[in-house]
């Protein structure tokens, strides 16, 4: 059982209107607790962004698509690392993915920037 169901509980039994009122004010800490720390970026995500913002520039400059590979070869990061920011940034619709045929490697993604894409709250030249 969590906390939140606890308090939710101990609310919906209405013991008494004291604890009632204890439940609830506990209850409404957790979510202002829970909100601040939803609004807050984590410390690996500020460390991101330098590396977000050079491969917006790579693929801004780049002529054809590139691979998790590519980038992470290009900005010097592992592939693990570029692919899974690759993956963050078509999410936010920064990029656009698609499969592309590697001779002797089979089929992978693609990416380019996504037209009329924003990144850090400034529209990216095309």
């Amino acid at each position: 059982m969590t906390n939140r169901e606890f308090l939710n509980t101990i609310i919906n039994a209405n013991i008494s209107d004291e604890i009632t009122a204890q439940a609830q004010d506990m209850l409404a800490k957790m979510d202002a607790r829970n909100a601040k720390r939803a609004a807050t970026p984590s410390k690996r995500s500020v460390e991101n962004e330098p590396i977000k913002e050079r491969i917006v520039e790579l693929l801004g400059n780049a002529t054809e698509l590139m691979t998790a590979p590519q980038v992470g070869e290009a900005i010097g990061v592992t592939t693990q690392k570029a692919s899974a920011l690759l993956r963050q940034m078509v999410e936010v619709g920064t990029l656009t993915s698609e499969e592309v045929k590697i001779p002797k490697k089979g089929k992978m993604k693609g990416y380019t920037l996504a037209e009329g894409a924003q990144y850090l709250d400034h529209e990216i030249a095309q």
